[in-house]
Order: C-alpha cells, then sequence, then structure tokens
C-alpha cells in the first residue's frame, strides 16, 4: 500500500470513529431532559465518556498516516473503533427505549451485539497492544504464542457472541438473538472460555513490557517510560475505586482522565515527541505524590490527637476552630522542608547518577574558584568528566599562546 492510500484509509477509519462518536453526543443531549432508570448508565456519565475518548481515534489515524509500516496505529484506530461502537450503541438504546420509545429501529439488538462485538474487539487487542508497543514488533518469536492465543480467542468471540444467550450485559435485556436450548448454552461456554483465554493473555502481555526494557537501547526505554507512567496512574484510578468512589458524574470524569492520559502518553512515546520529559515528570510525581501523603497524614494525625485531647479536657465533642487553623499553619510551615528532604531522597534513591554527578559539579565549582594552578584545574577538569560522564577516553587540549599582532618571536 502507497503512502497515500495509508493516509486516505487512516482517516478514513478516524472520520468513521469520530461521526459515531459524534453521533452517540448528539444523541445524550437529545435525551438528556429523560432521566434514565437503575441499570441505565446516566447521560452525564456516557457523554464524559464520549468526550473522553474522542482524541483516540484522531492519534490513532496520526500514527497510521505518519507511520503506516508500524501497525500500532492501525490496532488503536480498531480499539477506538470498538469503544465508539460500545459507547454509540448504549446510547442509541437508551434513547430508543427510554427518551423516545420507538424513535429508532432495533435498540435491543443494537445494544447487545453491536456494543458486544465492540466491546470484544476492543478487549481482543488490547494485549495486542500491549505486546507491540512501541515498535509495532513482538519482543521475540517466543511471544507469538501469546498473540495468536489472544487472535484465536477473540475471532472465536466475536463469532459467537452475538447468538450466546446473555442478559443485563451492555443494556438492561436479554439479546434478542441469543439462541436457546443446548445450542445456546454451547456458544455461552465458548465466549466465556475465550473471554478468560484473553483475560490471562493480558498478563504475560503487560509482563512482556518489562522483557522489552531490560533488552531495549536508550529511546526505546524513554518510550516505555511514557506508557509505564500513564499506565501506573490508571492502575492507581482503578484500585482507589475501592476505597472511595466519587458520587455521580465525577466518577466517570475520574475514571476518563487516565484513559485520556493513556493514549496520550502512547502518542507522545510513538511519535517521539518530548520523550525525554518523561524523566522530570516521573521525579515530580514521586516528589509531591509522596508530600501530599506525608503533609496529609501530619495534617489529619495532628487534627485526631488535638480531638482527642481537647475531648479528654473538656468532655466535649466540638473542638475550636482554631485546632483547624494551628494545623494548617503547622502545614505550611513543614511544607518547604519536608520537600527538599523528600526531593533529596528519590534523588539518592532513583536518580543515583545524575545526583553523583551534580555532588561532583557541584564541588567541582566551589575548587574552581579558589584554585589557581593550571595544571592542577587540568587534572580535575578531566576527573570530573571521567566521574560524571563516563567517557570509554578523555583528553584536553588547551590552545597555545599565540603572540600579540606586531611582535615577532624569538
Amino acid at each position: 500500500m502507497s503512502a497515500r492510500a495509508a493516509s486516505w484509509l487512516a482517516w478514513s477509519v478516524c472520520a468513521a470513529n469520530v461521526s459515531l462518536l459524534v453521533l452517540a453526543l448528539l444523541l445524550v443531549f437529545l435525551g438528556w431532559s429523560t432521566p434514565l432508570p437503575s441499570g441505565w448508565s446516566a447521560w452525564e456519565g456516557q457523554a464524559i465518556l464520549v468526550v473522553g475518548i474522542v482524541g483516540a481515534p484522531i492519534l490513532g489515524g496520526l500514527i497510521a498516516s505518519r507511520r503506516p509500516e508500524n501497525p500500532y496505529g492501525w490496532l488503536l484506530l480498531g480499539l477506538s473503533l470498538g469503544l465508539a461502537l460500545v459507547l454509540s450503541a448504549q446510547v442509541y438504546a437508551a434513547y430508543s427505549l427510554m427518551a423516545e420509545p420507538g424513535s429508532l429501529p432495533a435498540p435491543q439488538t443494537v445494544g447487545h451485539v453491536v456494543a458486544g462485538e465492540g466491546w470484544m474487539a476492543a478487549f481482543t487487542l488490547l494485549p495486542l497492544l500491549l505486546l507491540l508497543f512501541p515498535t509495532g514488533k513482538l519482543p521475540s518469536r517466543r511471544w507469538r504464542y501469546v498473540a495468536w492465543a489472544v487472535a484465536v480467542a477473540g475471532a472465536t468471540a466475536l463469532a459467537v457472541f452475538p447468538f450466546a444467550p446473555a442478559e443485563d450485559i451492555f443494556v438492561p435485556g436479554a439479546n434478542p438473538l441469543g439462541l436457546g436450548g443446548t445450542v445456546g448454552e454451547a456458544l455461552a461456554v465458548f465466549a466465556t472460555v475465550s473471554y478468560m483465554v484473553i483475560s490471562v493473555a493480558t498478563v504475560p502481555s503487560a509482563l512482556s513490557l518489562i522483557f522489552r526494557y531490560r533488552r531495549a537501547g536508550r529511546v526505546e526505554r524513554q518510550q516505555l517510560k511514557w506508557f509505564a507512567f500513564a499506565a501506573v496512574l490508571f492502575a492507581g484510578e482503578s484500585l482507589s475505586q475501592f476505597f472511595y468512589e466519587p458520587p455521580g458524574a465525577l466518577d466517570t470524569l475520574v475514571e476518563a482522565v487516565p484513559i485520556v492520559g493513556l493514549y496520550v502518553a502512547v502518542g507522545i512515546a510513538i511519535l517521539k515527541y518530548r520523550l525525554y520529559d518523561i524523566d522530570l515528570l516521573i521525579n515530580r510525581t514521586l516528589v509531591y505524590g509522596s508530600l501530599t501523603a506525608v503533609l496529609g497524614a501530619v495534617y489529619f494525625g495532628g487534627v485526631a490527637t488535638t480531638q482527642a485531647i481537647f475531648r479528654a479536657l473538656t468532655g466535649q465533642e466540638e473542638q475550636p476552630q482554631l485546632t483547624i487553623v494551628v494545623s494548617t499553619l503547622v502545614i505550611a510551615a513543614l511544607f518547604n522542608h519536608l520537600r527538599h528532604r523528600i526531593q533529596s531522597f528519590i534523588d539518592r534513591r532513583f536518580y543515583r547518577r545524575k545526583y553523583d554527578a551534580a555532588k561532583t559539579l557541584e564541588a567541582f565549582s566551589a575548587r574552581l574558584r579558589q584554585e589557581t594552578d593550571l595544571d592542577a584545574l587540568n587534572d580535575e577538569l578531566v576527573g570530573v568528566l571521567r566521574e560524571t560522564m563516563q567517557p570509554a577516553h578523555v583528553s584536553l587540549w588547551l590552545r597555545p599562546e599565540t603572540a600579540p599582532k606586531g611582535t615577532q618571536a624569538d
């Protein structure tokens, strides 16, 4: 395929994805005034998810058009198409069944079959995207067995899912195309087994990134860092749902932000834009994440301790506002001190080579202000270069002094 044809195809698929999402967003706004009963996703949440993934097909089109030889862009387009089908089918069914009953044809079929096919396509492509990141090639030949297992399981699931009996998966109600009896039970087993195979294969697919990182060069390691950083934020958000779930549409917004960050990180890594900013970003995340946790613990611990002491002394449950003010002032006083301490600890623990290089250069600068012997400075400079940059060979050449114009050397 020529570069022009690949670009046309990539942007055509991107346009189809965006059109589905725009249609879904239009139906959301048309049905906004109609409250949805329990079992249906709220209009606000559906709108947030639609807007949240609209950048994924654009990114897929950009990668596929600029680097058509890398299958990653095409897989990303397929993933975004699957997600677009899921969201648009759910919105279609909600609008036709609840907002304007009977206004659109076959809402249950669209809600179950189209959404199910889109979900299985996206779910199948997820481990493949992990296996092929960022080069579009497997880490080694032995990983082809994982890729083949995912491909076969995904094809099986796509073939049997439309006819497997299922209820209340994507929209409330039963699948109108689901078969009953022994055939339906067999199809349900095939669908379940295929789903489990893909789920299990996702684990080694994610671990392949560690294997790839250990054998990667400098640029590829930076690409993997971007992906890992976004994946950690996504996993952290998912784990936080076990402890606290924000109310209403805010919950969906909290879920959508890490997803957006994930495909933005993929775009930066694949297109190699500002790759080396990730080191500063990781450093600042570690520093301010730790600082927030420590200050939060100090604040709530101080408030709880003060409240216990106040209750023991006065017998009153209500603590004075002065306690909150004092705790806040303590946090403000500790902020800079703790930030410097945490920054120093993280530099020593995770950025040891850069930390040592900075300390060496700082010591050399102090020595430079005091040293006047040129030969000693030469030796000191060569030693600093060896220690900080660790070159294979280093030598220092000084330009010889030249005689001033109008004079003649003897």
